[in-house]
């Protein structure tokens, strides 16, 4: 049976979503809201981009200030968590023979931006290797501080790992780093809204997160957070008009990036509404949706676990609203075929109708599926992917 929450939402009906993880979806109501600023701004462009745009940024940063638990004036808006790890690490002053450190659980996107920046000065890039399946985050934490040299500069830590949708221990391991002398940019992607957020109280160097994933605002809404002793060497991935022109009453981190040039602001603009349209769709708010869709992604493994006797890769405790499994023998030995997507996920879509990634991780690589858990998803969406699966792997040993 599907989920009494689904009509919120506009997804093609006749496709089981089970990908919130990649784009997120943005609800009906909070794309009522892009629309409006949308007419708005398209009304009587010069007025809203120019005289009333500024007021409307400062307006939606509080809001999301109070939903992050954090201080107004630390947070700027960017495009998505890439362009927020551009800004940090193109900010750095490296030297050769320094170290960016990372762990193998990263995003591709986001390690480019490492590897680049590191070429340029003759600076290595240092990967932490945490293990998958992984019994604690003890483990965790140890890779992490194992990979630490004296010239370390910076480590890139995910809150929410994207191949394998483990939720790291962040806290803990800021403050490990912190005692060696070393900055965390926390790339958070996956983070709000499926996990607890406290970031000032969190207090890494730097925090990057997407909002259009699961606090459901609209494509294009993500925040940058930067500790306010970090935030005057900090430049955006666009340097625009605020690096040489100041306003009255906002601080130059703002003027840098509250205006990278022309665009389109309005899913910055939307993220208030997105925050009290997740608030409004349970009775116990923003909690009882995180708790809804982690039971309902832990339910799902164990679902895929029993049906294939497979083990689970993590305990509970390193789950929050996606997971991933690893999938049956059978579909380890189908061939790759260079594609962008993976042969067995385009099996899955193609004759199941499910939208869902199957990722290629560990050395040597392993198929993997990662699952996500929304309010639009139900237990029903994951028996038809065991189902599915089990036909896939079925025809795979043909």
């Amino acid at each position: 049976m599907p989920s009494s929450l689904a009509d919120h939402w506009t997804l093609d009906p006749d496709v089981i979503f089970l990908n919130h993880g990649s784009f997120g979806a943005c609800p009906r109501a909070v794309l009522e809201a892009q629309s409006e600023f949308r007419a708005r701004m398209e009304r009587q462009p010069v007025q809203f981009l120019w005289r009333d745009l500024p007021d409307l940024i400062d307006a939606a940063r509080e809001e999301l200030a109070k939903f992050l638990k954090a201080e107004s004036d630390d947070l700027v808006f960017v495009a998505n968590a890439t362009a927020g790890v551009n800004a940090v690490v193109r900010s750095l002053h490296l030297s050769a023979g320094d170290e960016l450190l990372t762990t193998d659980h990263d995003y591709n996107a986001c390690r480019n931006v490492l590897t680049e920046v590191a070429a340029r000065v003759g600076a290595k890039v240092v990967v932490a290797k945490v293990p998958f399946p992984v019994r604690d985050e003890t483990q965790i934490i140890e890779a992490v501080l194992a990979a630490v040299t004296p010239r370390t500069r910076l480590a890139m830590i995910d809150h929410v790992t994207s191949p394998t949708a483990l939720v790291f221990p962040v806290a803990k391991i800021i403050r490990a780093l912190e005692a060696h002398g070393i900055d965390t940019l926390v790339d958070g992607a996956h983070a709000p809204g499926a996990v607890p957020l406290h970031v000032g109280l969190l207090r890494p160097a730097y925090y990057t997160g997407n909002l259009h994933k699961w606090v459901c605002a609209p494509k294009g809404a993500a925040f940058l957070w930067a500790r306010p002793d970090r935030q005057e060497a900090l430049r955006p991935a666009v340097m625009s008009h605020g690096e040489n022109t100041r306003r009255p009453g906002r601080s130059p981190f703002h003027d840098r990036f509250d205006w990278p040039g022309t665009l389109d602001p309005t899913a910055w603009l939307s993220v208030p509404a997105a925050i009290q349209w997740g608030a409004s769709l349970l009775p116990g708010g923003w909690e009882e949706l995180r708790d809804r869709n982690r039971l309902l992604a832990t339910s799902a493994r164990a679902l895929l676990a029993g049906h294939f006797n497979l083990p689970l890769p993590c305990p509970n405790e390193l789950i929050a609203s996606m997971a991933t499994m690893m999938l049956p023998e059978p579909l380890q030995q189908l061939p790759i075929d260079g594609g962008r997507f993976d042969p067995v996920q385009n099996k899955l879509h193609a004759e199941h109708r499910l939208e869902v990634p199957v990722v290629r991780w560990g050395e040597p690589k392993r198929r993997y599926v990662r699952f996500s858990a929304q309010a639009y998803n139900s237990t029903e969406d994951y028996r038809a992917l065991a189902e599915a699966i089990l036909r896939v792997s079925s025809k795979g040993n043909r």
